[in-house]
């Protein structure tokens, strides 16, 4: 099913920052509330906390799944963003009314890292396009490149993303289909749960991941495999794999398990927990091209 583009934002636009996994280290959580602030936005306040007994959790799981509903059934909110990962966004998949979130209006959500696991859930059961990319409670504020990707996919959205001069291809071809996938460790986490659905028929896979030895990476994708998760890929798109071990042995990792597939690989694209990342689309129709070391990206009034 093609999910729906949610308008850009204009200035004046009403959004929210949610906490659906961990809490935010203050001063970066209000950087992030100036940034938004400072391209016009009104920003609803943010209600932080914390577990009372899991400190690694910004409140109960009640009260982060609450908040993150509340928000996105509320018809004046043009977009929810993720205020930061860490853990936690699994934990409140289940306690979400998916009738009503599905039911609500389409409005811009943002997040990566743990919030790949609501991903992978909200885009396709609310027939939404998500974004993967900078969040506003963490280190990202502070990196004028990323601050721009994310800009410019909330305001104007690129038609062609390209990795930038470390992309390189892994299996060159052509490839059409829709984007899925996120942080690889949080893709097979959320296996066997009722919530997430697998990916669609000629998925074209964006996968990242941080602080992951290569075994666990390995271990992470051979999970995938044997769920099928992978059986209709037509591509797949590499970001960053940021202190994930010697990146030859990540390579070597990535290598074994991915170009049996017989698809399209770029690495090293720029998306993920890396310097100046890229904000990219998640259930978006795109097509890439491998050799060209592209991203194009069909968008409502630009074509592809």
């Amino acid at each position: 099913m093609t999910r729906t583009w949610p308008r850009p934002l204009r200035p004046g636009d009403r959004v929210a920052v949610v906490l659906p996994a961990g809490p935010p280290a203050p001063p970066l959580l209000a950087a992030g509330l100036d940034l938004l602030r400072s391209w016009g936005l009104r920003v609803d306040p943010v209600p932080a906390g914390r577990h009372p007994r899991l400190p690694y959790l910004a409140g109960d799981d009640a009260a982060r799944a609450a908040q993150l509903q509340a928000v996105w059934c509320d018809p004046d909110v043009a977009a929810v963003l993720c205020g930061r990962g860490g853990y936690g966004a699994l934990r409140v998949i289940d306690l979400l009314d998916w009738d009503a979130m599905a039911a609500a209006p389409p409005r811009l959500f943002v997040g990566a890292s743990d919030i790949t696991a609501l991903h992978a859930a909200l885009g396709p059961r609310c027939g939404v396009v998500t974004l993967f990319g900078a969040m506003v409670a963490t280190d990202a504020v502070r990196d004028p490149q990323a601050v721009e990707h994310l800009r410019r996919a909330l305001f104007d959205p690129p038609p062609v993303l390209d990795g930038g001069p470390r992309a390189w291809t892994l299996v060159g071809g052509r490839a059409t289909g829709p984007t899925a996938g996120g942080t690889v460790s949080l893709l097979a986490a959320t296996l066997g749960g009722p919530a997430v659905p697998p990916p669609p028929d000629g998925a074209i896979v964006l996968l990242e991941d941080v602080t992951e030895a290569p075994y666990r990476i390995d271990r992470c994708l051979t999970q995938l495999l044997r769920a099928g998760w992978f059986d209709r890929a037509a591509g797949v798109v590499l970001g960053s794999w940021q202190d994930c071990g010697p990146p030859e042995e990540v390579l070597d990792v990535l290598a074994d398990r991915l170009v049996p597939l017989g698809v399209p690989v770029v690495a090293d694209f720029g998306f993920g927990h890396c310097p100046g990342q890229l904000t990219v689309p998640l259930g978006a129709e795109v097509e890439l091209d491998a050799d060209a070391l592209t991203l194009a990206v069909a968008h409502p009034g630009r074509g592809r």
